[in-house]
């Protein structure tokens, strides 16, 4: 018989584990820019989206992130003059997050940082791809589960 509660055993840990060890290799790579992981996602979404911007709530919704933490993140890269909120034009409710030319700019300055943290990781590109595949599953599974 095994016992399930041993620490090595629980896919939990691992996953905590590895997220802060990636966030380790993460920090002085965006701290040169003056970033910090969640700033820094919120620009990839943006980055993406530089043609047509999200608002506030498909900016969440995207980050899994809700107002309480998103709010803060945006004042602060508002702050650093990367992005600018405005009232959508179609309808005044919607907030919508662009780029400003400053964080358009940036996006060239942080081209090194994903392969970067990819050589850290030891893995082949495969193997990058299968991993992130596998967890964005079990991300999704665990979340549709919770809507039922």
């Amino acid at each position: 018989m095994t016992d399930d509660l041993v620490l090595r055993r629980q896919v939990c840990f691992a996953l905590y584990a590895a997220s802060r060890a990636l966030t380790d290799v993460y920090r002085p790579l965006l701290d040169a820019h003056g970033l910090t992981y969640p700033q820094y996602l919120v620009l990839l979404v943006l980055w993406e989206r530089d043609d047509e911007p999200p608002t506030v709530s498909e900016l969440g919704a995207r980050l899994r992130l809700d107002s309480g933490t998103l709010s803060p993140l945006l004042r602060r890269l508002e702050a650093a003059g990367l992005v600018v909120r405005t009232r959508s034009a179609r309808d005044e409710r919607r907030v919508e997050v662009g780029l400003t030319a400053q964080g358009r700019a940036l996006r060239q300055r942080m081209d090194e940082v994903p392969r970067r943290v990819a050589r850290a990781t030891g893995l082949t590109d495969a193997e990058l791809v299968a991993l992130r595949d596998t967890l964005t599953r079990v991300t999704e599974t665990i979340h549709r589960q919770k809507e039922q």
